[in-house]
């Protein structure tokens, strides 16, 4: 019951974690990768000892391709990522890594328009808005026979809520890493957007399915204690269940590969917030739905 007897505490740290994302956004803005703005992408693998990031960056200088970026993958691998290449320039490129006759593989290269890359951003923001809609579509249709004290059209409004949370909060932790740390923005993040809003739904719809056999089996006349009941029936599962996924992801964060750490870090973020908005916000929307409209009834 705590949390219901605290719903304006909880709704309000919610807006303010929202709001404050929203200003990253604008601020920020964001920094979009080769798979939006187009570009190359190269990684290697050196066979014996791996040069000098610095040494790395200074050879490709020389080569006036524009701005680089140079990571380091495993133990001998560099990550490349530079403006869209011609296949003179990534011939030049390949020699120019080869410093005091270093030998390497080169694992893949890949390059993308900028045409292809608009059209990308374009999709990924097409697929969120969608999935989005539709699961707040199924949320309302799933509790149709829910009408009372709230109809099920606000059940998926409460959900809809929850996931635009959910989405915007590490799109600007993303927003601030890419100012700071120079993190770039690519389609692995948008992958880890639609998970976080699959397992953020499923965690809501597991405490509204809840409330629902708690007003069909009239455990309390008060729909808020009804609510409170609901939350404390299944907020440790929904605590261990994100506890377990996001101790993987941080796992795979610390020591897996260069490529996938900003996804891993992302996809935790997001499992976070996800599991805070199931049981923090979305129930206590519903609570604060059903307080204005006996408001207006009377």
């Amino acid at each position: 019951m705590f949390i219901v007897k605290h719903k304006y505490f909880f709704v309000g740290l919610s807006l303010i974690m929202f709001l404050l994302s929203c200003f990253s956004i604008f601020h920020y803005g964001l920094n979009l990768g080769i798979d939006f703005k187009g570009g190359s992408i190269m990684e290697i693998d050196y066979n014996d000892v791996r040069p000098d990031v610095t040494a790395v960056k200074e050879a490709l200088s020389s080569l006036n391709i524009g701005e680089t970026v140079v990571q380091e993958t495993g133990d001998k691998g560099l990550l490349i990522k530079m403006r869209d290449l011609k296949e003179g320039e990534r011939v030049s490129v390949v020699k120019a890594l080869a410093i005091n006759g270093a030998k390497f593989d080169e694992k893949r290269f890949d390059s993308i328009g900028p045409v292809i890359g608009e059209e990308m951003s374009r999709k990924a923001v097409v697929a969120i808005v969608l999935v989005s809609i539709m699961i707040a579509l199924f949320i309302a249709f799933a509790f149709r026979h829910v009408s009372q004290p709230v109809s099920s059209f606000k059940y998926g409004i409460a959900a809809l809520i929850a996931l635009l949370h959910d989405t915007v909060i590490p799109t600007g932790i993303m927003a601030y890493m890419g100012a700071k740390y120079g993190t770039e923005m690519d389609l692995l993040f948008v992958s880890a957007i639609l998970a976080i809003l699959g397992i953020s739904v499923h965690d809501t719809i597991v405490v509204f399915d809840r409330t629902r056999e708690n007003l069909k089996n009239k455990v309390s006349k008060s729909f808020e204690e009804t609510v409170g009941i609901s939350l404390n029936q299944t907020f440790v599962r929904s605590i261990n269940t994100s506890a377990t996924t996001i101790f993987t992801l941080l796992a795979l964060y610390f020591l897996g590969g260069e490529s996938t750490k900003t996804f891993s870090l992302i996809l935790a973020v997001g499992v976070f917030f996800g599991t805070y908005s199931s049981v923090f916000l979305a129930s206590p929307l519903l609570l604060l739905m059903e307080g204005w409209q006996g408001k207006r009834k009377k």
